[in-house]
């Protein structure tokens, strides 16, 4: 079977490091497997993430040399390419829960969903009490005359686990650590966890590499799988990048943006010193993705998040 990579960033603003990151690690992964790469435009909130955005992150990947066989300006049998363009799909998933007697109305505020006495998890998330979930059809009714509902999911007393191809096992009871999880919200806009199962499965993606902070998603979206009757791809999480100090990188970090790193570097430049960082370049030499490719192995990434020296870049 070939092997199918994805790019599939949120374009709302300039790329940082940590995106071209995920980008290099995505195309050496697949690439070094003689697969192809999809990119994906994830803009399902329009608002935050105009189509400029999109077309300045397009150029800037060719610009890296990250080139990909399917996507915008290149075209594919899978498309469209842009997930605000794709939302039937969606729509046909969700009805498809819906006849499994699966999804329900929920009308919480983020407030009420925020409350000090909600349960959250360690990292400060919070896990859905199922408030609505006993909610009789009268009920919701009546609160739908007020509000209109977010769509929820139930999810079963059950852990859900997979090993992942760079950080090992991992598992969540779906239940205890997540709850029932949005799949479109009372705005209409289709979550995350809905769309990027659909897309994946719709794109024929084999290999999901992305950031450990997404780690935690995998259980909901192979339960997804799962419901959908879908083959899930292989996940390759990788640690984050942070800043000297210790914080996570943003489109916040004006000096870690592509928009400053273009003035002042190569992308060989910028491409080196990402996999020095990443442990497959044994130096911060310039390299374009091309070089890298000999020295690209999962084994040499490190599993630990991983600060970027001050003044590197």
């Amino acid at each position: 079977m070939e092997t199918v990579g994805r790019f599939a960033p949120s374009p709302s603003g300039r790329i940082h490091l940590g995106n071209i990151l995920c980008a290099l690690l995505v195309w050496l992964s697949a690439r070094q497997k003689g697969g192809k790469v999809v990119l994906r435009i994830e803009d399902l909130d329009t608002a935050r993430c105009p189509r400029r955005y999109a077309d300045q992150m397009e150029d800037d990947l060719r610009w890296l040399g990250l080139s990909w066989d399917e996507g915008p300006g290149v075209g594919g049998p899978d498309g469209p390419y842009y997930q605000s363009e794709r939302t039937a799909l969606y729509q046909a998933a969700l009805e498809k829960l819906e006849q499994k007697g699966l999804v329900y109305p929920c009308f919480c505020t983020r407030a009420e969903l925020h409350a000090a006495s909600a349960p959250h998890r360690e990292d400060g998330q919070v896990v859905y009490a199922g408030t609505c979930r006993t909610l009789t059809q009268e009920e919701a009714a009546e609160k739908a005359k007020k509000r209109p509902p977010a769509l929820r999911l139930r999810v079963p007393e059950k852990v859900w686990g997979f090993t992942d191809g760079h950080m090992g096992p991992y598992e969540e009871h779906l239940a205890r650590d997540c709850g029932d999880f949005l799949l479109r919200r009372s705005d209409g806009m289709f979550a995350y966890q809905l769309a990027v199962v659909v897309d994946d499965a719709a794109m024929g993606v084999t290999e999901v590499v992305r950031g450990a902070d997404l780690l935690d998603s995998t259980p909901r979206q192979l339960y997804l799988y799962d419901l959908l009757g879908l083959t899930p791809p292989v996940f390759y999480h990788f640690p984050l990048l942070l800043t000297s100090d210790g914080r996570r990188l943003s489109k916040r970090n004006a000096d870690a943006g592509l928009d400053v790193l273009r003035d002042r570097s190569t992308a060989a430049e910028i491409l080196g010193k990402l996999a020095y960082l990443a442990g497959f370049n044994p130096s911060a030499a310039p390299k374009t993705a091309e070089e890298l490719l000999k020295d690209f192995d999962w084994d040499k990434v490190p599993t630990e998040d991983i600060r970027i020296p001050e003044g590197l870049f």
